[in-house]
């Protein structure tokens, strides 16, 4: 595209999607490679160290304006991946989280929108009338753009002021063809893969991204936490408008407040732990109480309201875990909590699948026990972007530790836990969420507040 002017639709064919992909390799290439010879631990000398450092800014620079272009026009799966990548520390190269997460945080409340008629041919189609026939008042420009769909401002015509989302024409294609994509490389990859367990992965992310897709199901699961959250009063869950609602229009109560980026740089701290305790207790609660996993605490889905209130905004990405899983959870927590570490070995072994005899126990028991200490820390743990950072780092240097043998030319794959299926988005929230405090530098009780959780059983989600 030469021009600036809104898409009305996002490129969905398989070869059309590649292609765009295909446009950051000059970008991006140099970038990455640079970053694979750290983690390999390449030798150089001192010189030479400054020339790479002076060239990966540079690359790095490139590579996040050729990302947020790209990514943005694509939408879907790619734009959640860049999504992913402003937010969680640690997933960038270290010294060049600043420069990469800085431009990369446009994608997280205001993706490149659609065309406004666009829009309005979505609605026709899904509630039957142009969105002016239907609403009372609609803002044709959005107010917000995300990887699957854009949202708009309208007044209903009982007076009601809401946020209405409207998916992509053509992004569920658009999806089926990048899983599609990634399916075909995961099968030429297959015996590095299998190492990998990356089908299993594949398999739930093709399932989320399948419930993403349908926003009728995105406005019961909103209904559901505000069930489960309906007696506290710090959580503001906006009301659905179930008759103004289908599978690719979702229609909410609007609810304002100021976003998340705002609220790190100019909330006191006093704000910032409040807000922090809530979004922890909104997230861990959900699943150790009821076993109702919120997968996607990114930044944009938060809003924080004047008097101290914090307004989640998407359900989307919403799993109910097995209750076995939940059991298995609590089981290793409680262990280390009570720093019963034979017990947290044994449930290490029997819930996540690691391997005693393998030299990658170490690793991954140690990784998980660093995973749980803000729940085994007696007293106020405070949240930081280095803590957030090295947690990531520390499981980084420990599988590079067992992939670059002394003497071997070549790098070895090594051993992968075959943990839970669901346990995938488990893991994206743990990072997720341990950047999304870190980022308001939450100072909170965290054991205090999760111990009832975690001693206690499952309770029947609300009705």
């Amino acid at each position: 595209m030469g021009d600036d002017k809104p898409q009305d639709k996002p490129p969905t064919s398989r070869l059309g999607r590649l292609a765009r992909l295909a446009t950051l390799a000059p970008k991006s290439l140099p970038f990455a490679l640079e970053g694979a010879k750290r983690a390999l631990g390449v030798k150089r000398t001192e010189e030479e160290q400054e020339e790479a450092k002076k060239k990966l800014s540079a690359d790095a620079k490139k590579a996040a304006e050729a990302m947020l272009k790209t990514l943005g026009e694509m939408k879907g799966l790619p734009l959640k991946l860049g999504q992913m990548a402003s937010y969680i520390d640690g997933i960038v190269p270290p010294g060049y989280e600043d420069k990469v997460q800085r431009a990369l945080k446009k994608l997280q409340d205001k993706a490149p929108p659609l065309s406004p008629e666009a829009a309005e041919t979505m609605v026709k189609s899904e509630l039957g009338a142009p969105p002016e026939e239907v609403f009372h008042t609609w803002e044709r420009e959005p107010f917000a753009a995300a990887s699957i769909g854009q949202v708009h401002r309208a007044w209903t015509r009982h007076g009601d002021h809401v946020a209405v989302k409207v998916q992509y024409p053509g992004i569920d294609k658009a999806i089926e063809n990048d899983l599609k994509s990634i399916s075909l490389l995961e099968q030429m990859m297959s015996p590095v893969s299998r190492k990998l367990n990356a089908k299993q992965t594949l398999d739930e992310i093709r399932q989320v991204f399948t419930d993403e897709l349908d926003y009728s199901r995105e406005a019961e699961m909103a209904d559901l936490f505000r069930r489960i959250n309906a007696d506290d009063p710090d959580m503001v869950i906006p009301r659905v408008h179930h008759s103004l609602t289908t599978r690719r229009v979702l229609t909410t109560e609007l609810v304002n407040g100021i976003g998340y980026q705002e609220m790190c740089e100019k909330g006191t701290q006093e704000e910032r732990n409040r807000a922090g305790q809530t979004i922890w207790k909104f997230t861990f609660r959900s699943m150790m109480r009821y076993g109702v996993l919120y997968a996607d605490p990114h930044p944009g889905n938060y809003r924080f309201l004047p008097d101290g209130r914090v307004a989640f905004l998407d359900f989307g990405c919403v799993k109910v875990l097995p209750p076995e899983l939940v059991a298995g959870m609590k089981r290793y927590l409680r262990a280390a909590m009570d720093s019963d570490w034979k017990e947290f070995d044994r449930a290490c072994v029997e819930v996540l699948g690691y391997d005693p005899n393998d030299e990658s126990w170490d690793l991954y028991r140690s990784y998980t026990m660093e995973l749980c200490m803000p729940i085994v820390w007696k007293g106020v743990w405070e949240s930081s972007p280095e803590k957030a950072r090295e947690t990531v780092h520390y499981l980084v240097r420990g599988i590079k530790g067992l992939a670059k043998k002394e003497g071997e030319a070549l790098p070895v794959i090594p051993h992968v836990p075959k943990m839970p299926q669901d346990f995938t988005f488990v893991n994206r929230l743990q990072w997720g969420l341990s950047s999304v405090l870190a980022g308001l530098r939450t100072h909170a009780p965290f054991r205090q507040m999760s111990e009832p959780w975690i001693r206690d059983g499952l309770h029947p989600i609300p009705k």
